[in-house]
């Protein structure tokens, strides 16, 4: 494959000029528990969203560059196994493509029509690349994933797509109780202004109202420093207060695997897959931008983490939070300065 930023004289200046700006591992925190319960590293999945490739050229590009066998698990959904990036599932970001894994969407029209539909819909239907658990220490291994996408051609929010793009993170939880779920939600929904003033989400994707922030009467509530329920009590107040998935950090696959009983008979018939992992959704994937890392939004979880496990501080903020009475704009900046000071 032609490397495109090399210059006239086929010299490496313009190589050696990216590399020294491309994201490393340094460039990724860690957060404050790099291990779980069972003392094994933590890990983490990765989903990102974008256009301009099917699922087939992603999953080829991805082996040529990190090796590993490419498996057509339907005409629109791809997987890379064994790579070194790990197993990775590449698909159209659409239920109705993939009848096999979901077989009452299109009836009994079946794979044929899937297939048609596909085929006619592939650059207006994003894909969308999941990875497998990976140790979080190896997060930055994404980035050389996404500079492959980039070179064959995929296409982010930027590029004038019909679609705001989602970058999502799957972190495992560190600790499997009610405390350190409700630490992390906590902190989580006490930072929402200034991680949403950080990542400015686009414009798009705030239209569409995709993934809310929690209520404001919720977060108030969590916010109590004697807040601190058993996993039972949590989960119902959970289901009460956010009973859907379009929430910027979704906890149901968690407490799904938790409960599963719980939470269905709440939610009977919500799509939930169960896993011991917060789903913390971003709006912007800027794929074919050369600058684009995911280290900055990788970052800011890692700074929600580092509060939910700084009790003293987390209870600070949340009383004061209890306390404030301006708008979310003003509500960012204090939060940032009694986080980060």
């Amino acid at each position: 494959m032609a490397w495109p930023f090399l210059n006239r004289d086929g010299n490496l200046d313009a190589i050696m000029q990216l590399a020294s700006l491309a994201p490393t591992p340094a460039d990724f925190d860690r957060p404050p528990l790099i291990e779980n319960a069972e003392g094994r590293p933590r890990g983490v999945g990765v989903e990102i969203e974008y256009a301009g490739l099917t699922a087939e050229q992603s999953a080829r590009a991805l082996a040529e560059a990190f090796g590993g066998e490419v498996v057509q698990d339907d005409p629109h959904a791809f997987s890379l196994r064994g790579s070194e990036l790990g197993d990775i599932a590449i698909e159209l970001d659409s239920r109705y493509l993939h009848p096999e894994k979901h077989p009452t969407v299109l009836g009994g029209v079946g794979s044929m029509v899937a297939s048609w539909l596909g085929s006619a819909t592939t650059y207006v239907i994003p894909c969308e690349l999941v990875t497998g658990p990976m140790p979080i220490d190896r997060i930055h291994i994404v980035d050389e994933a996404v500079e492959v996408l980039r070179r064959a051609g995929g296409k982010g929010t930027q590029d004038g797509t019909l679609y705001a793009f989602g970058l999502h993170f799957n972190p495992e939880v560190p600790r499997r109780e009610a405390d350190a779920v409700v630490s992390v939600l906590k902190a989580f929904a006490l930072l929402n202004a200034w991680l949403r003033r950080e990542v400015a989400p686009d414009a798009t994707r705030a239209f569409l109202g995709f993934a809310d922030p929690f209520p404001r009467e919720y977060v108030h509530k969590i916010a109590d420093p004697a807040y601190r329920p058993d996993l039972g009590a949590f989960i119902d107040d959970y289901l009460a207060a956010n009973p859907t998935r379009n929430r910027d950090l979704d906890l149901l696959p968690l407490l799904t695997f938790f409960d599963e009983e719980r939470v269905r008979r709440v939610l009977p018939n919500e799509k939930i897959g169960q896993r011991p992992t917060f789903h913390y959704r971003l709006p912007d994937a800027r794929v074919s931008d050369p600058g684009w890392s995911i280290a900055p939004d990788w970052n800011r979880w890692v700074a929600v983490e580092r509060l939910a496990f700084d009790r003293d501080r987390l209870d600070a903020i949340g009383e004061a939070f209890r306390a404030f009475e301006g708008e979310d704009k003003s509500w960012a900046d204090t939060a940032e300065r009694l986080a980060f000071r």
